[in-house]
């Protein structure tokens, strides 16, 4: 029996759920456990990335048309939702860079933003949570405050000395970082791309991949999810403003992502239950006690 198993992935902005893990959070839905997907910003500073969503955003504004979206989406992904009700922080850019904008996510104190997390913990009382590493999976500052809130909330969360107006102490028994673009991967996609005749989406991200630092080495649990990455691509098209159709996300054929890498990838970062590395279940450890 799994249907006393719930899983929480804790993301920055709409869209990052649909793009860090959504074949996952498919393939679990499927098995009937429980999904809670948070959102901590709602995304109103950020870019339109799809031309033909810009008539959209300027009838109704980023924020409604991004919250219109996250609907879409949670329907396809079949999980529950919740914004925690932060604003997005945007993407500060220049040399130097400018301040955050007063206010923003990413401009508060975490003791500030930890208890709205705290309170879903305690409601939802997941066995597993899955959020970002400490670099927020690439340096966005709502991303790297998503690690930070996610962390902090855990912990306090569990402490029965903690907010007891937030509900009745809970301790998650399994936390996971979301490795979903590391470079083996990037690499192994290319290469096959290449092989079977076709222009990668991937020559010159990996081009200037000695520009970036290689976040993401230390994955120690693979999910086979590929039966569901047509589940995660719907999920991705319904955030309009940020997917083009046609764009890169599309460009590697589905048969070739399953045969090269058919896995989402992650990171044990916290367990209070016995498991043996590697792992291809989040769940590892934690289903015969649902049972």
């Amino acid at each position: 029996m799994t249907s006393d198993l719930r899983l929480m992935a804790v993301h920055a902005h709409p869209d990052d759920e649909a793009s860090k893990g959504a074949a996952t959070t498919a393939k679990y839905r499927a098995e009937g456990i429980d999904v809670m997907v948070v959102t901590c910003t709602g995304g109103e500073r950020g870019d339109v990335l799809n031309a033909a969503a810009q008539a959209d955003v300027d009838e109704h504004g980023l924020l409604a048309v991004r919250q219109a979206e996250m609907a879409r989406a949670v329907e396809i992904l079949d999980v529950q939702h919740a914004w925690l009700g932060f604003e997005d922080s945007g993407f500060p850019q220049g040399d130097p860079k400018p301040p955050l904008p007063a206010g923003c996510f990413a401009d508060l104190p975490v003791e500030d933003t930890v208890p709205p997390l705290v309170a879903l913990i305690r409601s939802y009382r997941p066995q597993v949570v899955t959020t970002y590493d400490e670099l927020g999976g690439y340096p966005h500052p709502d991303h790297v405050r998503t690690h930070e809130t996610t962390m902090a909330a855990l912990d306090a969360a569990a402490d029965p000395s903690y907010r007891s107006d937030l509900g009745e102490p809970w301790t998650v028994a399994k936390v996971y970082y979301g490795h979903q673009f590391t470079k083996a991967r990037v690499v192994a996609v290319h290469e096959a791309m290449l092989e079977a005749g076709l222009e990668s989406p991937y020559a010159d991200w990996l081009k200037n991949w000695s520009d970036r630092h290689d976040m993401f080495p230390r994955v120690t649990t693979r999910v086979d999810a590929s039966d569901y990455f047509d589940v995660r691509d719907a999920a991705l098209l319904a955030h309009r403003t940020q997917i083009d159709p046609e764009g890169q996300w599309f460009a590697v054929p589905l048969d070739l992502q399953k045969r090269v890498w058919p896995t989402e990838d992650y990171e044990l970062v916290r367990s209070t239950v016995e498991t043996t590395l590697p792992e291809d279940d989040l769940f590892t450890g934690l289903r015969e006690d649902a049972s």
